[in-house]
C-alpha cells in the first residue's frame, strides 16, 4: 500500500487555473499507476484522468479534456493534476488513488486512495 496526500484545491473564479498534487508519503510511487477521481454533492464518484507508472499512457475524461492535464514527478514521489478553464460543474472533492499494474478508469481497481481535496469554482 502506499499513502496519498492531496493537496491544492481552493476556491477559484470560473476561468481560472489549479494545480493539484497527490504525493506520496511513505514510499515510492514509482511503481504505481495513478488516477484523480472527483465526487461533487449529491453526485457518485467519477474518473477524471490517468496516468501509468511509466508516464507513457495518460487519459483524461471527455468533461475535461483539453482543460485538464495529468503529468507524474517520481522524483518528488508526486502525481499532478493541471486544471484550466474551471467551471462551475468542476466543483468537487479530487480525489487520488493508486494501483500496481496497468490503468483503468474503475475507481474499484484502485487500491489506495487519498483524504481529497476540495476544488470549488465560483460563477
Amino acid at each position: 500500500q502506499v499513502h496519498l496526500v492531496e493537496s491544492g484545491g481552493t476556491l477559484v473564479r470560473a476561468g481560472d487555473s489549479l494545480r493539484l498534487s497527490c504525493v506520496a508519503s511513505d514510499r515510492s510511487i514509482r511503481p504505481y499507476a495513478v488516477a484523480w477521481f472527483r465526487q461533487a454533492p449529491g453526485k457518485d464518484r467519477e474518473f477524471v484522468s490517468y496516468i501509468g507508472w511509466h508516464a507513457g499512457s495518460t487519459s483524461v475524461d471527455d468533461s475535461v479534456k483539453d482543460r485538464f492535464t495529468i503529468s507524474r514527478d517520481d522524483a518528488k514521489n508526486t502525481v499532478y493534476l493541471e486544471m484550466s478553464s474551471l467551471k462551475p460543474e468542476d466543483t468537487a472533492i479530487y480525489y487520488c488513488a493508486a494501483k500496481r499494474g496497468f490503468t483503468t478508469i474503475s475507481a474499484t481497481a484502485y487500491t489506495d486512495w487519498g483524504q481529497g481535496t476540495q476544488v470549488t469554482v465560483s460563477s
